[in-house]
């Protein structure tokens, strides 16, 4: 616990990706394109999806509320940071700060349970297709993604409201380009016990529990996929989650980046680096992934992308 002027902090200062003035016009740019093509690609797919009949399976379901997750998590952070560069003006107020936390950790963790169900749903699919009709109901699916959002919202509130119990010294800056959990607990003058306790065990179930169920998932997918007795066939059932698995590798090792590679001299840039990857580049990534690994999603963008020009302006 650091000691110091417990006054009350009434805004914190992100100070960004960068100092150097030079590099904001850079930074801007690039962050402005990637926001729009996460945008776009995220957009597309919830639309591809909604409207394609053909889509409207349990899979497709998942990945729909996925794109919608990762659109909500790159609108929690960069717009804000593109607002910041443009217009000079890092402050942040305290309320605000803890709202962005706040929501940036729900769609983060949102993301984590729908990765496992997503992978559950594989499972299923390839271990008990004659059940799996029956299993994945309707039903069954929008509960997973109820459960899924709840389970979310309770460990971002958990962490919001203990943040809010915390006093700050003077020092309110944050080397970082949004409001996130571990910059903040490195600021507070209080006792951060509890904080780094739920930190622990919510942190372990998101970052080793859940992606050891992921992996006994695959493993059992893996054993039922080599007894197809065709390459043909395997290659086949293979392909209807290597995009999933894609998804994973690149979420989990990014954040493996933040949270278990041990800090060095520059551990701040490498913080940074880390959290542009697995909050601002995979948001943007994951429909590539999942629509250049799969043919009912190409074909689907295509239907919808022809109607789209094929519209009377």
């Amino acid at each position: 616990m650091k000691t110091g002027n417990h006054s009350r902090v009434l805004e914190f200062l992100l100070l960004g990706l960068s100092e150097q003035e030079e590099q904001q016009n850079f930074l801007f740019g690039i962050f402005l394109t990637i926001y729009l093509v996460t945008v776009a690609g995220n957009s597309l797919i919830i639309l591809a999806i909604g409207t394609d009949p053909r889509l409207h399976t349990p899979m497709y379901f998942f990945l729909a509320n996925f794109s919608l997750t990762d659109l909500c998590l790159s609108s929690t952070t960069v717009p804000r940071m593109l607002a910041s560069i443009q217009t000079c003006s890092i402050a942040i107020p305290f309320a605000g700060c803890l709202s962005q936390i706040h929501f940036f950790l729900w769609f983060i963790g949102l993301d984590v349970f729908l990765l496992a169900v997503m992978a559950y749903d594989r499972l299923v699919a390839i271990c008990y297709p004659l059940h799996y009709t029956l299993v994945m109901s309707p039903r069954c699916c929008v509960l997973l993604v109820t459960l899924s959002l709840i389970l979310a919202f309770a460990y971002s509130l958990t962490h919001t409201i203990l943040l809010a119990q915390l006093s700050f010294c003077m020092d309110n800056a944050i080397p970082h380009f949004f409001c996130d959990l571990l910059p903040l607990l490195k600021l507070s003058c209080s006792d951060t016990y509890a904080n780094q306790g739920v930190l622990m065990y919510w942190g372990g179930a998101l970052t080793i529990l859940i992606p050891l169920l992921i992996v006994i998932s695959y493993i059992r997918i893996g054993a039922a996929i080599v007894r197809v007795p065709s390459t043909s066939g395997k290659w086949k059932t293979f392909s209807t989650c290597g995009s999933h698995l894609s998804a994973v590798c690149l979420f989990y090792v990014s954040a493996i980046g933040v949270y278990f590679i041990p800090s060095a001299s520059d551990s701040v840039r490498k913080d940074k680096i880390a959290a542009v990857m697995y909050a601002v580049v995979t948001p943007m990534l994951n429909p590539f992934v999942y629509s250049l690994r799969n043919k009912d999603m190409k074909g689907a963008l295509g239907r919808l992308l022809s109607r789209r020009a094929l519209q009377p302006s």
